[in-house]
């Protein structure tokens, strides 16, 4: 399968990272459809999309419906999910290409490196690897489906946490994972300014809610925002403190 790779990027206020990763999938020298969701951005985010070349669409605010917003405009066999504040390694395209060579692969991630040389970061870059054994993948690991599958198992669903997780559990039932040794870069904003042994095991806990049946949207209404100028609405997952972890 030569696959055309359709890029989604969910967005909101995301004006200081998005122009970054925009600027590092063109620098790929390949033609990629990029579309940026956003969810009501009140900053230069779609602005600056724009000027990037990226097809920018609106959605409700919330990553699920956002990323499915994408799903449902692009025109690629497969389709890559990026946090916007990811660095994707040069060799990207390539390399989702060559993993769907393979039939029987639907779903895949990289893998990921947190920025920064914080304690929280290096641990969070050692602790990735072990949870993926346990068969979690995180949005933030570049997510990347066949879009045939996606489409036979319902695509991303709306729901306010977690809808990473769900979705690779959904396409993991149609097919096999591929974990990709290409090294994804993301930020470590949301640790900064915040003590990282709560926030971890606040995630532990919401996790083992999640697996054993809680609703994420309960789930949702008692996680607190990151950034207090990006306040989400309820049932929103952006920059909440959890689900980025």
């Amino acid at each position: 399968m030569n696959a055309e790779v359709s890029i989604i990027v969910p967005a909101f206020n995301e004006a200081r990272d998005i122009g970054r990763l925009l600027g590092t999938l063109r620098a790929f020298g390949e033609p990629a459809e990029i579309i940026v969701v956003d969810g009501g951005s009140s900053d230069e985010t779609t602005n600056i999309a724009r000027e990037h070349g990226a097809t920018v669409i609106e959605a409700p605010r919330g990553r699920g419906s956002q990323l499915h917003a994408g799903a449902c405009v692009a025109t690629g066999d497969a389709l890559w999910f990026l946090h916007a504040d990811s660095v994707p390694p040069v060799n990207a395209l390539a390399e989702i290409r060559g993993a769907l060579e393979d039939e029987g692969a639907v779903v895949g991630n990289f893998e990921l490196r947190f920025d920064g040389d914080s304690r929280a970061a290096r641990f969070m870059t050692w602790f990735y690897p072990l949870v993926r054994r346990l068969g979690l993948i995180y949005g933030d690991s570049g997510i990347f489906v066949r879009r045939r599958t996606y489409d036979q198992v319902g695509g991303v669903s709306p729901i306010p946490l977690f809808e990473d997780l769900d979705l690779v559990r959904r396409m993991k039932r149609a097919g096999n994972l591929v974990h990709l040794d290409a090294e994804l870069l993301t930020s470590s904003r949301r640790f900064e300014g915040r003590p990282f042994v709560p926030v971890f095991l606040r995630w532990v806990i919401f996790q083992c809610l999640f697996w054993i049946g809680v609703s994420p949207y309960r789930l949702a209404s008692r996680y607190r925002p990151v950034r207090s100028e990006n306040i989400p609405d309820e049932g929103s997952n952006h920059d909440r403190v959890p689900v980025k972890l």
